[in-house]
């Protein structure tokens, strides 16, 4: 799931940017954000993994996972379109912690399904390659900004593609599936960092987008977790 696709956020913002402590200010305020969502995240994926009483109950009440993805669809919608929720305090934070409440669980559900050491060599390969990508956003002089209709028609196929793996199962398919997501969110995980950067880029997100952008980044990195999750769980097999 992702929260593109607001075009209402881009551009006609560099103003705003002009002074680098504002800038600096937004940059720390979205990672700020990031890292709890993260850090709430990874409890629950850590509770699901070595916690078995907890798995257990999510595998015996499937309707607990499906709340939960009914509810981070509702929130993810309401997040990505509604620009007076999310910049209005305290109603983004609050809706920001409920969508980060749900989708740790269902990402904890997921990672239950696998054995532990792939989960963390999962996380281990995550943490690297977000780390990886984040400094090279920072660095790079190409301008990753421009490519939001690339990167949608990307995940428009990436959809069919997983419409397709459905009917046609298969290890080599869901490897294929897997490995195009991780690359897809990983350049995803670029083209949103650079529009939280501003300043030499095209496009830029405004200053009190701050719930947008930790959202968006937040969204790659656990895309990105699970499609490396499900290619280190198919190689191990």
């Amino acid at each position: 799931m992702s929260a593109y696709g607001s075009d209402t956020n881009l551009g006609g913002f560099e103003d705003s940017f002009s002074e680098k402590s504002i800038r600096h200010a937004f940059i720390r305020k979205v990672y700020s954000i990031l890292m709890v969502q993260l850090a709430i995240t990874t409890g629950f994926i850590c509770l699901f993994i070595y916690e078995p009483k907890v798995k257990l109950y999510s595998m015996q009440h499937p309707e607990m996972f499906w709340i939960a993805f009914i509810m981070t669809i509702i929130l993810l919608i309401i997040l990505a379109c509604c620009e007076s929720v999310r910049r209005r305090f305290p109603a983004n934070f609050i809706c920001l912690f409920l969508f980060t409440f749900f989708e740790a669980f269902l990402l904890g559900s997921a990672a239950s399904r696998y054995d532990t050491e792939a989960v963390m060599i999962a996380v281990a390969i995550c943490t690297v390659v977000c780390l990886g990508l984040t400094i090279f956003a920072f660095q790079t002089k190409i301008d990753f900004t421009v490519c939001s209709g690339f990167l949608m028609v990307a995940v428009l196929i990436l959809v069919c593609f997983g419409f397709v793996a459905i009917f046609f199962p298969g290890r080599i398919i869901q490897l294929i599936y897997a490995s195009l997501g991780a690359v897809i969110f990983s350049m995803y995980l670029v083209f949103d960092t650079q529009l939280m950067m501003g300043g030499k880029h095209k496009y830029s997100l405004s200053p009190e987008e701050y719930i947008f952008a930790a959202l968006n980044i937040y969204l790659d990195v656990i895309n990105i977790f699970m499609s490396i999750l499900q290619i280190v769980g198919y190689v191990r097999d």
